[in-house]
């Protein structure tokens, strides 16, 4: 008799991946054959997956399930869809998930008891959980991150998703430097979000359906600020804090998504989320505006109503978010910072990485650590012996402090070396994290003295990332041995 108390086992193969051939594929498994998108059941006898999907989607066709798992694929959000919950449960605890996605279409109460039981298989790790389905007309979302209308844009998802995964690495972080700084007897404030009324700022022409939404956000309790021009916007944005900011785009789009664009190039107000309200015949593409950095968008049909709904859910996660970055940054005042730049200092960063590894391991989640040695040379030499060298790296250290995500660590482990941890990254993003890094200090003069020339400062870089079951010592020793290399060749 056949065992069904608990899913069937999974055949793992090599390459690109195909079910048991006993297995009835079924119309709605024949999407995705590719390594990256795979759908299975635990009511087959065996399941052939991929161990490279980043989200899981639990759905019980692929009405809205299926065009999104194929637009994700494409942007790098590899999935894997579930039919069961024990399909997903077993997804869950063998890959690397990083995000779950729940079709609500069919059964609200059992997607809403699935996202409970997902995040609580999932812990310690938070597991962020996206909603397809109808928003409350409360903004309650119970055990979901988010709930969105389908059809959902995958460029629109992914966004939300990279947004929400990092929101849950950030929250993980700050327990662990909490713990790290008890330790030594500090205590870390936790997160506290203002609690004031949301602000919102509303740019564009005082178009009739414009307004109405401006009134209709005031209703839901937010603050609107209004502004007729980008000029005019970035004033605002620049003399006082916001949480959301609404773009209107009127008959002519460009200067919208220019805003967009121009506050994803800028590192204060890269993560204040843009809700794009297109006008009725606005002949713009969803890739067009979503490839510009707006965050969500609505269009003439949408009820102002939901509108204002999803610009105070996007308003409120920023704000969450924002404490929490604040947050790790208090660590800089704990009076256990390197004195000169305020970064971890060497022992302070060697317990938090060894800690920080552990935590990883037991999440299943990859972890990186990057090694910046300043280039010897003539010029560096030089400017070592007469002191020049020592007055620029408070200023350095501070720019690398800033140029990192608020999840991240660095820590200055000798006068000229300074060492970095990626937590939920691959050695890919680290190293291109901290080649950006060197590369923007590159760009920078520094004072050499009275009618002399500035100099600059290089770095020979090297990452490494966790393996199984390797200490962390061990890494930062691989990615120091690296940054050597680069340096000698």
């Amino acid at each position: 008799m056949k065992d069904t108390s608990r899913p069937a086992p999974i055949a793992w193969t090599p390459a690109a991946l195909k079910y048991d051939a006993r297995a009835d594929a079924g119309p709605a498994c024949d999407r995705r054959r590719s390594a990256i998108g795979v759908v299975f059941d635990d009511s087959r006898e065996t399941r052939v997956i991929t161990p490279k999907a980043r989200t899981l989607v639990f759905a019980r066709d692929d009405r809205w399930a299926g065009p999104l798992c194929d637009g994700l694929d494409k942007l790098g959000w590899r999935t894997v869809t579930a039919r069961s919950l024990g399909a997903a449960l077993v997804a869950l605890q063998d890959l690397g998930i990083e995000a779950a996605v729940v079709d609500l279409s069919d059964d609200v109460a059992g997607g809403f008891a699935t996202a409970a039981r997902l995040k609580a298989a999932y812990a310690p790790r938070r597991l962020p959980v996206l909603g397809l389905g109808e928003p409350s007309s409360s903004g309650e979302s119970g055990p979901f991150d988010l709930i969105m209308r389908p059809p959902v844009h995958p460029a629109q998802a992914a966004l939300r998703l990279e947004s929400l995964s990092r929101a849950a690495v950030t929250e993980e972080e700050f327990e662990l430097r909490a713990q790290t700084l008890a330790e030594r007897g500090k205590r870390l404030e936790p997160p506290v979000a203002d609690d004031g009324p949301l602000q919102v700022l509303t740019v564009g022409e005082p178009a009739p359906k414009f307004l109405a939404l401006s009134h209709t956000l005031r209703i839901c309790g937010a603050e609107t600020t209004g502004a007729f021009t980008a000029y005019t916007a970035f004033d605002y944005l620049h003399e006082r804090p916001f949480d959301a900011v609404v773009l209107w785009a009127g008959e002519l789009h460009g200067e919208a998504l220019s805003i967009a664009a121009g506050m994803r190039r800028n590192t204060r107000l890269f993560h204040i989320p843009t809700m794009l309200y297109l006008h009725q015949d606005s002949a713009v593409g969803p890739g067009e505006v979503f490839d510009r950095g707006v965050t969500d968008v609505a269009t003439g049909d949408t009820p102002d109503e939901e509108t204002a709904r999803r610009v105070v859910a996007l308003a409120r996660t920023y704000r969450r978010e924002a404490a929490i970055r604040k947050a790790l940054d208090r660590a800089r005042s704990s009076g256990l910072m390197d004195a000169a730049t305020g970064l971890f200092t060497r022992d302070l960063f060697a317990a938090h990485l060894a800690r920080l590894s552990t935590a990883m391991h037991a999440r299943h989640r990859s972890l990186s650590v990057a090694v910046l040695r300043i280039t010897e040379g003539a010029e560096i030499a030089l400017m070592r012996s007469e002191g020049w060298l020592d007055r620029a790296i408070p200023q350095i250290g501070s720019m690398v402090g800033r140029l990192v995500r608020s999840e991240d660590t660095v820590a200055r482990l000798a006068p000229d070396v300074f060492a970095l941890a990626f937590p939920a990254a691959g050695q890919e993003a680290a190293r291109v994290a901290a080649e950006r890094i060197a590369a923007v200090i590159a760009c920078t003069a520094f004072d050499a003295g009275e009618g002399r020339t500035p100099f600059t400062v290089t770095f020979d870089v090297g990452v490494a990332e966790l393996e199984q079951g390797e200490p962390a010592a061990r890494a930062l020793e691989r990615a120091g041995a690296r940054a050597a290399q680069r340096r000698v060749g």
